[in-house]
């Protein structure tokens, strides 16, 4: 086996493979069955589930993947594999750049064997989370470990001998790059602009306010996040806000809701929103669809212009992102290679 070789996991949650409610069926009901998304005794929750949602929810979720779907396939799968490919090629060759997704293909199982069989025996996993959540983060956490261990539960049989050693990367919720990424790729979608933004709303994905409650640091990580967003380029108090999209079910969330932020402004005299992503770094139906045509439609029904509302693409494969996940790789590889060949840290272009 290859040990000079290090594995890199990007780790997403998923999308279904196609924009039907035949192939948005299967992959609900595996990302809705794991108990780090929703937490209720499956006793409760599979009837509901099985019952109800996925036999009304599939429809609905496929008529708004169609509205974003590229010929090509998934955006956020299209984009992840974009972004794999160029972090493969800042990392060179003594680096081995693979996607694993936690509810659909290509699956964590699958990132796993492919570099096993490269003789990879030190695998770095690299959540695509800024912000620590036990939703996102833990759930890719137990797919990739399970993946490594060779088996589907903690139960389970065994299906491997070997097993590789395992770095995660923590949260960089707070990390200068991954700030400073942000900031340049702002600038480049507003420099062209002849009427500059007069409010921000920087918009994450939201999550129970029972999660947050009994232990979750996901909604303090998003608003020091935008409190360091809003500081680096410069805001006046008062000209952004915070705000948690995509809630579901009856529970009470993480506020203020996007929806609500965005019905307000005109009324409050914002006359130019922009709005941002600062959680989601790969563009996919929450930002696509959910935050720039959704998010429009709340906002002209408050009494907004539709033409004055501008929603800023995810960093997506931006330079200065990926310098940012080169260097974050790099620096969690140290140790792991012979000094004579450990990787240098990449150019900061920002």
């Amino acid at each position: 086996m290859n040990q000079l070789l290090i594995g890199v996991i990007l780790a997403q949650i998923g999308t279904p493979d196609a924009p039907t409610a035949k192939a948005v069926r299967p992959y609900l009901r595996r990302f809705l069955s794991d108990r780090r998304i929703i937490d209720y005794p499956p006793m409760l929750w599979q009837p509901l589930l099985r019952g109800i949602i996925l036999r009304v929810r599939p429809r609905k979720s496929a008529a708004l993947y169609s509205a974003v779907w590229h010929k090509d396939g998934s955006p956020l799968l299209l984009y992840s594999l974009a972004l794999q490919s160029r972090l493969q090629e800042l990392l060179g060759s003594r680096f081995r750049v693979e996607l694993g997704l936690a509810y659909s293909q290509p699956g964590m199982e699958q990132a796993m064997a492919s570099l096993e069989a490269a003789g990879v025996q030190r695998i770095i996993v690299v959540p695509l989370f800024p912000q620590y959540s036990s939703t996102t983060t833990a759930s890719v956490y137990d797919a990739a470990c399970f993946a490594a261990l060779g088996r589907k539960s903690a139960s389970g049989p065994v299906t491997k001998r070997f097993v590789p050693a395992l770095r995660f990367i923590d949260s960089y919720y707070d990390a200068p790059g991954y700030i400073s990424a942000m900031k340049q790729h702002l600038l480049r979608h507003l420099q062209a602009l002849t009427a500059k933004p007069d409010f921000a709303v920087l918009s994450f994905h939201g999550i129970p306010r029972r999660y947050a409650e009994t232990g979750d640091p996901y909604p303090e990580q998003c608003h020091e996040t935008a409190r360091l967003l809003a500081e680096a380029m410069n805001w006046e108090p008062g000209s952004w806000q915070i705000s948690f999209q995509s809630r579901f079910g009856r529970e009470e969330w993480v506020g203020p809701s996007t929806e609500e932020v965005l019905k307000s402004l005109a009324g409050r005299g914002v006359r130019r929103p922009m709005i941002f992503s600062p959680g989601l770094v790969t563009d996919c139906l929450e930002t696509l669809h959910e935050l720039a045509v959704e998010g429009r439609d709340y906002y002209v029904s408050g009494g907004g212009a539709a033409e004055n509302f501008l929603a800023v693409p995810c960093l997506n494969d931006s330079a200065e992102w990926l310098d940012f996940l080169a260097g974050l790789v790099n620096d969690h590889a140290r140790g792991w290679l012979p000094a004579a060949v450990d990787p240098p840290m990449p150019e900061n272009r920002t």
